[in-house]
């Protein structure tokens, strides 16, 4: 989306977690003069924005809504167990959600990773937001199962995080509404998807010109083909005749080399 023509611009949504400054840096590499906006806001909040308009694209967390909304899936994020530095779970480098069976799992209402039903034992009541349930995990009430960007992002000097190998993942994606799919859009399609400054950016392109037109016939072909005929039977009788201009220098080693090479005896005159 552009606020006029004269003057694009690109504003970019994200939720929590995910880092888009390595797009950002390319983006401005490539198109210094379309300022970029970066818009922080909850997953709820962006989806929204692209609704209405408000963001241009968004980096979001998967499902979106496919009847509005196109996305490219990106990656798939590790899932963590965020635990007290003192947790017994401390003592391994991964664990399992059996490992887990025992504890109480807190299940923020921003929940990411979309549990039907999250390990553990339930909380008696569920916090409003990650931040919220990472404050109970420091107050030793449950442990939290995120994606290891939002145990980054709520980093707290007492607590630390183990890997749940069997957890189900938190997918990101670029997601856009569908109907406006601009230029730029297609711009930062193709920053995301690692594609150098110089390759088509997925749009179609018009066929060159010169790939349209069917190719003329050159000029008088049939004829310079004869006259190249031509023009190798005089080479080879050129060829002929310094053949005879090296017979006849006499003994040289040059004249005898070629004489060698002929394989045939000399004419005689008539």
């Amino acid at each position: 989306m552009t606020d006029s023509a004269d003057s694009p611009s690109f504003r970019l949504a994200y939720v929590p977690g995910v880092t888009p400054a390595k797009w950002v840096r390319i983006w401005q590499e490539r198109l210094p003069d379309v300022p970029l906006t970066l818009l922080q806001l909850t997953p709820a909040e962006a989806s929204d924005a692209l609704r209405e308009g408000v963001a241009d694209a968004a980096l979001v967390r998967l499902p979106v809504d496919r009847t509005v909304l196109s996305a490219i899936p990106l990656y798939t994020e590790t899932t963590v167990v965020v635990v007290p530095k003192d947790h017994v779970i401390t003592a391994a480098e991964e664990i399992t959600l059996d490992d887990l069976g025992d504890e109480v799992v807190l299940h923020p209402l921003d929940d990411v990773l979309g549990w039907d039903r999250p390990p553990g034992e339930a909380a008696f009541e569920r916090p409003a937001t990650t931040e919220d349930a990472i404050e109970l995990v420091a107050a030793n009430i449950g442990v939290l199962v995120v994606p290891q960007s939002l145990a980054r992002l709520h980093h707290r000097r007492d607590l630390t995080y183990r890997t749940v190998v069997d957890a189900p993942g938190s997918e990101v994606a670029l997601s856009w509404p569908e109907e406006a799919t601009t230029d730029l859009v297609e711009d930062f399609i193709g920053i995301v998807r690692g594609r150098t400054v110089n390759s088509t950016r997925g749009r179609a392109q018009p066929t060159p010109a010169k790939e349209r037109q069917p190719r003329k016939p050159q000029p008088g072909g049939a004829p310079r083909r004869a006259g190249g005929g031509a023009g190798g039977a005089r080479g080879r009788s050129g060829g002929a005749k310094a053949g005879g201009g090296g017979r006849s220098g006499g003994g040289t080693k040059g004249g005898a080399g070629r004489r060698g090479t002929g394989g045939g005896k000399p004419r005689r005159r008539s």
